[in-house]
């Protein structure tokens, strides 16, 4: 199986890097310099894109320092990033709990993203097509 991040183009900020040998998910920064007013939701460039195996997904969970620090919460929780949203920019959700404006710089490390594998039921009949991302599925 392929799994890797690669940048988008011309994207010359850091690679996603685990911290030490054991730690479960690799470092995800900020493209770019953004801030985020009181109470709004943003979504975040990245710079990269995460090429991923039949059946794996990416899960993007927040750093545990940032509704401490910086007041910002993802507010989903999590983000999943499934394997047919390749070729597009991951970008991480995140809102401002705080009662001033928070500020992201370029080449901070917002985010974590863990590779998994997950399963089928054995009556699946899944075929659409993916055309886009946040929401694009359907639903609302």
């Amino acid at each position: 199986m392929e799994r890797h991040f690669e940048p988008i183009a011309e994207y010359t900020g850091p690679m996603p890097q685990r911290a030490t040998a054991y730690s479960a998910g690799y470092d995800i920064a900020a493209a770019g310099t953004v801030v985020i007013k009181p109470g709004k939701i943003v979504l975040i460039p990245t710079g990269i894109k995460a090429k991923l195996g039949p059946y794996e997904y990416l899960e993007l969970v927040s750093r545990s320092s940032l509704p401490r620090k910086r007041h910002l919460v993802m507010p989903n929780s999590i983000g999943i990033i499934d394997s047919d949203y390749y070729p597009h920019e991951i970008m991480g959700q995140f809102w401002n709990i705080g009662q001033v404006p928070a500020v992201i710089n370029a080449g901070d490390r917002i985010m974590q993203g863990i590779f998994r594998s997950y399963l089928l039921t054995d009556d699946d009949t899944a075929t659409g097509a993916r055309n886009g991302g946040f929401g694009s599925t359907g639903g609302n």
